[in-house]
């Protein structure tokens, strides 16, 4: 027997709201859904891919993160880079969902669709959780007094107490990310998106929280400022303002589109290294990265992912601190990372490069439940005359093809390594695997080999059309 039940907030006037009956309970979703996922520490070109599959979905869902993610897109050679909107934006008819498991700075939001309407890109079809939690001007402040506390900038009191020079930084990007998730855990100081549609409440709500991240933050940093309520409070009624109208119940819009057979892709931030849980601990954000992040990010059920698109570099990469088995410090590392652009999106900073860690990507596929790969950047790999690859470590005088996570033990391994023949020849121009060299034909067999997942993508460029689809 099929029962409906009511939806309050669909049938409010509430801004932002869908006037669209509720699901009906009972009757099966079958879900037709995609997710795209990081297998490494990030960076992996996960921007391109899902810009690329966008066009075939109905909608492209952020469950995770925040602005500490940097996804790029190139189009016909003029690069985007977006850090909350969801990649799909620049497709007019795709609508972009940012779900209740991303904090979201709503002045770097507001930023960014300007940009982006700035560029004449339709940014009409956004919508944001009215659950997601919000990064504010304190968050930011905790961010960097903590990392300042924990790289050994403390006072001369203090620095008697510990050895001169020592860092336990996290090496966060100072965006608040990890502050905001902590207020959500806390719930007492948590501001969420729904409040901006409340900015009376809010103003007093704000004058409470103002006192209070004054005194944490005082205990943090003795000559920090105490956040202004009133300029806050300015601020965020006028954010509010434009945001508003794009403010929704998405629990209820997704399930929706499923109910109409409607197609989603999952657009995860971030990656599975850097999950909370089961990445590098402690040198990991603050969110749950993998697929595993989407039902609790979204409010889908997890039956509701189907096919997962694990997305890998060519090589290994890594920003910030943390272990890295497989980096390279020398020329080719430089090489690497030159060929490769490899500078961070969000902060500019130079990323870490090293060989491809095939025993961490395998970990990571298992964890996220992929279903197929996507290699991307492997034209930076031209020229080379050997390529290696991690297939196990060395680890307290044993050897194992097991990743370990935590990163007191990842510290201490050493790669084994295969070394494959490299290609001389430019990549740039292939669109098909047949048009690519042996060797690099070779590559990609391997690395299939190895994890178990076929590789159906394959990057040769930074542009859109320089894509290999290997259906």
């Amino acid at each position: 027997m099929n029962t409906t039940q009511s939806n309050p907030t669909a049938q409010s006037n509430r801004p932002g709201d869908l006037a669209r009956p509720a699901p009906t309970l009972g009757d099966p979703i079958t879900p037709n859904t995609t997710a795209v996922v990081g297998l490494q520490w990030g960076d992996e070109g996960k921007g391109k891919v899902i810009d690329a599959l966008a066009s075939g979905f109905d909608g492209v869902v952020r469950y995770n993160g925040g602005a500490n993610a940097g996804h790029s897109v190139v189009i016909k050679g003029k690069r985007h880079a977006l850090h909350l909107v969801p990649s799909g934006i620049f497709h007019p008819t795709v609508r972009s969902v940012i779900a209740n498991g991303v904090v979201v700075d709503p002045i770097s939001l507001l930023g960014e669709l300007d940009t982006l309407d700035g560029l004449g890109v339709d940014t009409s079809n956004l919508v944001l959780s009215e659950r997601a939690h919000l990064v504010l001007p304190w968050h930011k402040a905790e961010d960097a007094a903590r990392e300042s506390l924990l790289a050994g900038q403390l006072s001369a009191d203090e620095q008697d107490t510990r050895a001169p020079g020592t860092d336990h930084s996290i090496g966060t990007t100072k965006r608040g990310i990890g502050p905001a998730y902590a207020d959500k855990a806390s719930r007492s100081t948590a501001i969420r998106a729904i409040d901006l549609a409340r900015p009376e409440a809010l103003a007093a709500k704000l004058d409470r929280v103002c006192r209070f991240k004054a005194a944490s933050l005082k205990a943090l940093d003795p000559g920090a400022p105490a956040p202004d309520a009133s300029r806050i409070a300015a601020e965020l009624a006028e954010a509010g303002r434009r945001l508003t109208p794009r403010i929704t119940d998405t629990t209820y819009l997704l399930h929706e589109m499923l109910r109409r057979n409607e197609r989603l892709l999952f657009e995860g931030a971030n990656a599975t290294l850097l999950d909370i849980d089961h990445g590098t601990f402690p040198f990991v954000t603050s969110s749950s990265t993998t697929t595993l992040g989407i039902p609790p990010g979204t409010g889908l059920p997890p039956h509701c992912v189907r096919e997962v698109i694990g997305v890998l570099k060519a090589y290994s990469t890594r920003v910030g601190a943390g272990p890295f088995p497989t980096e390279l410090t020398d020329a080719t590392g430089q090489r690497v990372r030159e060929r490769g652009r490899e500078f961070g999106t969000t902060t500019g900073r130079p990323r870490r490069c090293g060989w491809l860690d095939l025993v961490a990507v395998r970990y990571a596929a298992m964890i996220n439940g992929a279903t197929a790969l996507s290699l991307m950047l492997f034209d930076v790999l031209a020229g080379f005359d050997e390529l290696r690859v991690c297939t196990a470590y060395e680890f307290e005088g044993t050897r194992t093809d097991r990743f370990l996570p935590d990163a007191a033990d990842l510290e201490r391994v050493s790669p084994v390594y295969e070394t494959h023949e490299g290609f001389a020849e430019e990549i740039t121009g292939a669109r098909t695997l047949d048009a690519l060299p042996a060797a690099a034909r070779r590559y990609l067999d391997r690395i299939e080999e190895f994890v178990g997942v076929p590789i159906r993508i394959v990057s040769v460029g930074p542009d859109r059309e320089q894509t290999i689809r290997c259906d």
